[in-house]
């Protein structure tokens, strides 16, 4: 057995002692009296009895060694502006806007709506809400009208945070008027609004509703305002899923739970040192914003870097400027940007002194191999893959380096992590796959770890039906993905199981076929989507974006590459995988957090209606789809 081996074999076969000694890495106001609860299956209580506080463990408790080290960072290419705040300025800031939430009415147990641009004050109002015990639900800044409308209505906030605008390649996008229409539409009111003016874009306050931050921050500069210290149990925050359907689905995360886990990644999977520098290229919309820029750095005692812009604004060297400028150790990024910046000139990477950097780390999409191989070559550091999913708050798969120094397989998001009993089920009959290279889902036996979701907000009959009762005969997790495990336990995601395309009777993952086809020279991104057929039931149609378009201006051109795409999954795959189109595109249709919109591609291929798209950067990139498949 490896040291790995060991350390996940004893976090399965003896939980309770694993994860109390876990709980060593952070504070305790009271020592938890349980480790684990798991009496009423599926719903795991963690450190029960214990009673903690999110943002002293991510502030206040560093002031004693490390009060005058960068604890935030805020860059913004956007504004050409960049702060950095020492832990002392942190906690200085936080304890302000801590009492003007509070001066707003908001007490323990309340909601607080976050609806904000990557600034600073973002991470403030996150902080200043689990400091007094309130719960942030922060939506991701620019969401649509109708979005956040049924947000604030199931969060039901009693404030609402928020700015004048963001901006985005250069483009304003105001908040307020959206802002005010979501709460329009919404049953709930918040009785408070408190808005940030970035003098960005003109902002209208409503008389006895809203606040201006600037006004209240200057009454309360002094103000102290003490850590709450709440039961373990106590939620911490609720986060909406993105890309739901009816009404959104809030992920509740604890306070106790979720901050022994974050502790315990920054060591085990990061290994991480107080006073090194992480950046993660995330929004705080997102869980790994939550987790990977606000809370896990600081409980970390690292100096944790917030950006607001593109990674090719001004030019593609912007984020390997901060790299070298920060000293940066850690970096957490989405292999959707690194297949952004595949199709600008490699020389950017070159421009900067990178070697700072342990790791590049990349999730929210599957990782191709040739992507992977590709940032690898260019930056000469080790880029390691993870699995997880905003239910989680922290890596499901990949590799605990700081347990174990192992090797990246391309194309797999590596091992399962510390705590995850995960395993690969068979659908049709709840089994467990055992042998190497089966398909399976992957799933999770319960209790789900430290820092996963707690329940969904208000719905714990949703939580159950949702994520516990979907394989037959069995009370497990499903991740609703398709995996196989070889047998050195690295795992392969291989695509949701609602994205498999049935073809004449061969299941294939889209995922396979992704990533057949990015190993062509001159792909740069790719997105397959399963679509009807009469005589097959399935095909799989493919939008491609190629690296170098310029010869693609003719119809020959075209069906030239798309003959070599076709004749490469053959060879690659077999014939039963190949597309039976290969349409090329300039842009994929994404999500502003750089999903890819493969419901919307399926429905317009099939020319369906693609629902709602508040969440899509770009309607031209449908379009374009639109146009090409008639």
């Amino acid at each position: 057995m490896t040291a790995y081996a060991d350390f996940y074999r004893q976090s399965i076969d003896q939980p309770d002692a694993f994860w109390s000694e876990q709980a060593q890495l952070i504070d305790w106001h009271t020592p938890p009296r349980q480790v684990c609860d798991y009496s009423n299956p599926p719903f795991a209580k963690w450190f029960v009895g214990g009673t903690t506080n999110l943002c002293h463990n991510a502030v206040d408790r560093h002031l004693a060694t490390r009060a005058s080290q960068p604890a935030l960072v805020a860059i913004s290419t956007e504004t050409d502006s960049e702060r950095s705040y020492s832990f002392a300025e942190l906690h200085a800031e936080v304890q302000r806007m801590a009492a003007v939430l509070q001066s707003l009415g908001v007490k323990k147990g309340d909601r607080v709506l976050i609806y904000m641009p990557m600034i600073a004050e973002a991470a403030f109002a996150m902080l200043a809400c689990v400091r007094i015990g309130a719960l942030h639900s922060v939506v991701f800044g620019g969401f649509a009208s109708g979005s956040l409308a049924s947000r604030i209505e199931d969060a039901e906030p009693v404030a609402v945070v928020s700015a004048d605008a963001g901006s985005r390649g250069g483009k304003v996008v105001p908040y307020k008027p959206l802002l005010d229409e979501a709460i329009a539409l919404s049953k709930h009111k918040p009785a408070a609004v408190l808005m940030i003016n970035r003098g960005l874009a003109p902002m209208h306050l409503q008389p006895g509703r809203d606040h201006d931050w600037t006004a209240l921050r200057e009454q309360h500069l002094h103000t102290v305002v003490p850590c709450e210290w709440v039961e373990s149990t106590h939620p911490s925050y609720t986060l909406y899923t993105s890309g739901t359907t009816g009404k959104p689905k809030g992920v509740q995360r604890d306070t106790g739970g979720y901050t022994v886990a974050l502790a315990a990644s920054m060591k085990h999977i990061f290994d991480a040192k107080a006073g090194d520098v992480y950046f993660a290229t995330s929004d705080i919309g997102w869980v790994v914003g939550h987790s990977y820029i606000v809370y896990g750095p600081l409980i970390a005692g690292m100096t944790t870097i917030m950006y607001e812009g593109l990674p090719t604004r001004p030019d593609a060297g912007v984020w390997w400027s901060i790299v070298e400028k920060y000293k940066v150790t850690h970096m957490f990024s989405a292999p959707t940007a690194v297949r952004v910046l595949k199709k600008q000139d490699a020389s950017w990477l070159r421009k900067y002194h990178v070697q700072t950097l342990k790791a590049l780390w990349l999730a929210g999409e599957p990782l191709d191999e040739p992507t992977a191989q590709w940032i690898s070559d260019a930056l000469q550091v080790p880029i390691i893959d993870n699995y997880w999913q905003t239910e989680t708050g922290w890596p499901i798969l990949t590799l605990a380096n700081g347990v174990e120094q192992q090797t990246t397989r391309f194309g797999s998001p590596g091992k399962a992590m510390y705590g995850y009993h995960v395993k690969l089920i068979d659908e049709s009959n709840g089994e467990e796959l055992t042998a190497p290279n089966q398909k399976g889902v992957v799933a999770i036996e319960g209790p789900l770890p430290p820092g996963c979701m707690q329940t969904v907000w208000r719905d714990d009959a949703r939580f159950v039906n949702t994520y516990w009762k979907s394989i037959p005969g069995r009370l497990i997790y499903s991740t609703f993905d398709w995996g196989i495990r070889d047998a050195d336990g690295y795992h392969f995601i291989l695509g949701r199981t609602d994205d498999v395309i049935n073809v004449a009777g061969h299941r294939l993952g889209t995922r396979e076929i992704e990533e057949s086809i990015a190993s062509h020279p001159n792909i740069a991104e790719v997105a397959v989507v399963g679509v009807a057929d009469s005589l097959k039931g399935q095909v799989a149609m493919a939008f491609a974006v190629a690296r170098d378009a310029s010869g693609l201006d003719s119809d020959a051109a075209r069906l030239k590459l798309e003959g070599e795409v076709m004749k490469q999954v053959d060879s690659q795959l077999g014939a039963v995988a190949r597309p039976s189109r290969v349409y090329f595109v300039t842009v994929l249709p994404k999500t502003r957090s750089g999903k890819l919109l493969r419901r919307a591609l399926q429905a317009v291929a099939e020319r369906r209606d693609p629902g709602d798209l508040t969440t899509m950067e770009d309607p031209a990139a449908l379009q374009q789809v639109k146009d090409l498949v008639g």
